[in-house]
């Protein structure tokens, strides 16, 4: 559960300093070495830290910004290894439940153009509490492509669906 606190607490602190957040301003991002193309409201800042994954030392790479009350991140990193990914999706998706409190999710539909298959992808929606306390909604899909693992997060008191399938829509690999 350590993987991500480090990358929510970041999310976090993102989301906590934002203050007057511009309009949904939507432009392609092409984050440094994560080999995808997403679309983001918000011009994102960009964090790297070792953390455990899959029973390995691996640096996670984060790009988050906030816009219109809403967090927006990618959480990515390099396994080296094919047979570790799904059980890094498995924690992903574990650590975004554990960060919120989160005892259920709701699968959402989710497909990625160019992941590589893995039963451990997906999207779900959770809630729970920020770590002061305010109710929070989390939008998360995660996937793979080879051995890179990806974590992709909207969190905020309201998730409005149109946003979120602009976003969750807009991701693909780089050509």
């Amino acid at each position: 559960m350590r993987i991500m606190r480090a990358a929510a607490a970041t999310v976090s602190v993102v989301a906590l300093t934002a203050g007057c957040s511009p309009a949904l301003d939507w432009r392609e991002t092409r984050p440094e070495r994560s080999g995808l193309v997403l679309l983001l409201p918000c011009k994102p800042s960009s964090y790297a830290r070792n953390v455990r994954l899959a029973g390995q030392s691996v640096q996670l790479s984060l790009n988050a910004c906030s816009a219109e009350g809403l967090t927006w991140a990618l959480a990515f990193a390099d396994l080296g290894d094919p047979a570790s990914t799904a059980a890094a999706l498995g924690e992903l998706k574990a650590s975004a439940m554990a960060n919120l409190g989160a005892t259920a999710a709701t699968a959402l539909p989710f497909k990625m153009v160019g992941a590589t298959p893995n039963a451990a992808s997906g999207r779900i929606e959770i809630a729970g509490t920020l770590p002061d306390g305010k109710p929070v909604r989390e939008q998360v899909a995660v996937f793979s492509t080879g051995t890179q693992v990806f974590q992709v997060t909207v969190v905020g008191a309201d998730l409005p669906a149109e946003a979120m399938e602009m976003f969750f829509g807009g991701i693909r690999k780089a050509p």
